[in-house]
């Protein structure tokens, strides 16, 4: 009987692949390659050679869980791909988990700081532009997914009355504006990680929120900037 959750972290330069226990969310294994425009090649090898080491096959395997976006719009839409064709082979539900909600999930569990501060994921986006939301420490949203235009006023509100710890590719963007803010902090070192995905990937499971394999995509937050060749 299937009785794990795989989950795949595809968002950012890090191709990420985790699995849970469904009975008692234990991780049972985890890894990662970091690896610029890699993930098309190995992502399938990291889930064959996760799967192996851990002495399991795809049979075993009861959802996939995918990191939902924002982030790279070729990695989401390389993670997307292999989860819905996993999905569709096995048989089995789709579940989708924010990126950034995965992200501040990541850090609050990992992390010693009060129930007052607020977790804020920046994933960086154009020039002084950040994909960012912000959470309570046991995840609740306070601040909806959203691209910020990053000044010395961003998350003004908050910081006025919480302290807000920021983190992930687009935190040291912010960090200049609001260095004179006390109750701006931050940490490095930050990347999305599919352990994350698979925690909350397995809370969604259990409240069965799947989503249609045939016509999900990921949610890139923003219209995706192409460019026209010019004639030669």
């Amino acid at each position: 009987m299937p009785s794990l959750i795989l989950s795949l972290e595809t968002s950012s330069s890090v191709c990420s692949v985790a699995l849970h226990q469904l009975a008692d969310g234990n991780l049972v294994g985890q890894t990662e390659l970091r690896l610029e425009k890699s993930h098309s090649s190995h992502l399938s090898v990291l889930i064959s050679q996760l799967l192996e080491n851990s002495q399991h096959n795809l049979q075993d395997v009861a959802a996939v869980a995918v990191s939902d976006g924002p982030g790279s719009y070729t990695g989401l839409r390389i993670g997307a791909a292999a989860a819905k064709g996993l999905c569709y082979a096995l048989d089995i539900p789709l579940v989708a988990i924010s990126t950034l909600q995965a992200l501040a999930r990541q850090v609050a569990v990992s992390t010693a700081y009060s129930e007052n501060t607020l977790f804020c994921p920046m994933l960086d986006a154009r020039r002084m532009e950040v994909y960012a939301a912000v959470y309570t420490h046991d995840g609740q949203q306070v601040v909806a997914p959203t691209p910020l235009l990053l000044d010395s006023d961003t998350l003004a509100e908050q910081l006025a009355h919480h302290r807000v710890l920021c983190f992930g590719s687009g935190a040291s963007k912010f960090q200049p504006l609001v260095a004179n803010n006390s109750n701006a902090m931050f940490l490095t070192g930050i990347e999305p990680s599919a352990i994350a995905v698979g925690a909350l990937g397995l809370e969604a499971y259990q409240r069965q929120d799947f989503r249609d394999v045939a016509y999900y995509e990921p949610f890139y937050l923003k219209e995706v900037y192409t460019t026209t060749p010019k004639p030669k």
